[in-house]
């Protein structure tokens, strides 16, 4: 007979982990099947190890750019990439284990290798099979590869290579094309060229991080600048080819015309992610997908056969390790009879953790245009900041949008140290309803970056105060 449980999960990301504890917490008896390290992409070869890449080169790029400002004084500045690749990977297998020591805490039972569903309530595993009252499939996603975007070339996990490989890399290269200018893209970009690479970075659309606000992306972009990474915003990928130990790229513009060549030591793909739905068996149980195979979810988390659910970047979603968890929760929730909150994707904090970090939520200021909404918006520049001031990081901004009436807060923008921090302030506030206004007379602490917010919440309501 094969073993039951009340709920399987299929990948142990952080939706698939999450989702498989909760149940367990709930009184539920949980297995969660994954083949390799708990923890999925992003604790083990994604924002964890590459958070940690992101400290070093900003503690690296102080030192080179700054440390003069700070009465700093010292010559021949060595530094070393394989160390911080080796701290990252100290962290990941100390979070690994962690997430196995919660899994024998609650009594969930790790089931070792690749899952795929046989019928409605059965997951086969290495050739065993497990039965299940709900199945929850959090498979997450893979990079697109060349091919996918239909340019010439392969991957070679050397010179031309995706996040997963990039991330365990021991050398960063002296010259580098990083093809994608969203979040991968530009913080890989800011790591590279803090350890000295020649960093060039080409984006097809407009602008860098494209679902950002415009304002903030143009800020990254004259920062990066002012930094030497040669920024291509408009510029579509043709092809890639290894010359020996060089790699050849052809560019054009994006709207068509004349090839250029680039060269370089690596090429770094960030071209986005597909889901990983094949293999799971789901066409023959009739789980129903989009057409580029991601699963479709109700606010429940459920597809389209009721029992069985799917969480994270394999439904297309937010690709975000909190979106996964938030999502996870809500299919928990909806398994054991608890009400939850249908998650609003729009209000999904974006951050890219270069320095200044880039952050946005909500709606844009172009977004707002498009729809017609009527909006204010408040913007507090850094240079405004005794915070900001003394750490010499005051080119920044905080920028809050509201409805003209003040009834709501519509977004928060911002291009700051620690941005990324920020945001969860507008999450709450939204959360429970607050106003502008309630934001704005919030009592914040001094001196703090977060006095920005609200600052621009002032500003929003048109009364403005250090500026």
């Amino acid at each position: 007979m094969a073993e039951e449980f009340d709920v399987i999960t299929v990948g142990a990301g952080p939706g698939g982990y999450v989702a498989a504890i909760r149940a367990a917490q709930l009184g539920l008896k949980s297995a969660c099947v994954e083949a390799e390290a708990l923890g999925g992409v992003c604790l083990n070869w994604g924002c964890i190890p590459n958070g940690v890449l992101l400290y070093y080169a900003d503690f690296v790029s102080r030192l080179r750019n700054h440390a003069r400002d700070f009465g700093l004084t010292f010559e021949g500045l060595e530094t070393d990439y394989a160390a911080a690749v080796a701290r990252s990977r100290v962290v990941v297998q100390r979070l690994t284990r962690g997430v196995g020591g919660l899994f024998k805490k609650y009594g969930v039972t790790h089931i070792r290798g690749y899952g795929r569903l046989t019928d409605p309530h059965t997951v086969e595993v290495n050739g065993t099979t497990y039965r299940a009252k709900h199945v929850i499939l959090a498979t997450g996603a893979t990079w697109n590869r060349l091919a996918d975007v239909g340019v010439e070339g392969d991957e070679d996990g050397e010179r031309v290579v995706a996040y997963r490989d990039a991330v365990v890399q021991k050398e960063a290269p002296g010259s580098v094309v990083v093809v994608g200018g969203g979040i991968i893209g530009v913080e890989f970009s800011y790591t590279y060229c803090a350890y000295g690479a020649s960093v060039t970075l080409i984006e097809q659309s407009s602008q860098l991080l494209p679902r950002f606000d415009d304002e903030v992306a143009a800020a990254l972009e004259g920062t990066f600048h002012k930094q030497g990474i040669r920024v291509r915003t408009g510029t579509a990928l043709k092809k890639v080819e290894r010359v020996g130990e060089k790699v050849r790229v052809t560019v054009t513009p994006a709207g068509g015309g004349e090839a250029e060549t680039l060269e370089a030591d690596r090429v770094l793909l960030a071209i986005g992610v597909k889901a990983n739905s094949r293999g799971l068996g789901l066409e023959a149980i009739g789980v129903e997908m989009d057409r580029w195979g991601n699963i479709i979810v109700d606010e429940a988390m459920r597809t389209s056969v009721p029992h069985i659910y799917a969480v994270g970047d394999v439904t297309g979603k937010r690709p975000f390790a909190s979106v996964a968890i938030h999502m996870a929760l809500a299919a928990v929730d909806a398994i054991a009879g608890h009400p939850h909150k249908p998650l609003d994707y729009r209000m999904i904090p974006r951050i890219a953790y270069c320095n200044p970090q880039a952050a946005s939520v909500g709606y844009t200021e172009e977004e707002l245009r498009e729809r017609g909404i009527p909006y204010k918006a408040g913007r507090y520049p850094l240079i405004a900041n005794g915070k900001a001031l003394g750490r010499g990081e005051a080119d920044g901004f905080v920028k809050v949008l509201s409805s003209a009436g003040g009834e709501e807060m519509l977004g928060m923008h911002a291009f700051a140290p620690e941005a990324g921090e920020l945001m969860a302030e507008f999450s709450i506030a939204r959360e429970l309803e607050a106003l502008p206004a309630e934001l704005a007379r919030a009592v914040h602490p001094h001196p703090t970056i977060s006095e920005a917010i609200s600052e621009a919440a002032m500003a929003s309501v048109g009364l403005p105060l250090s500026f």
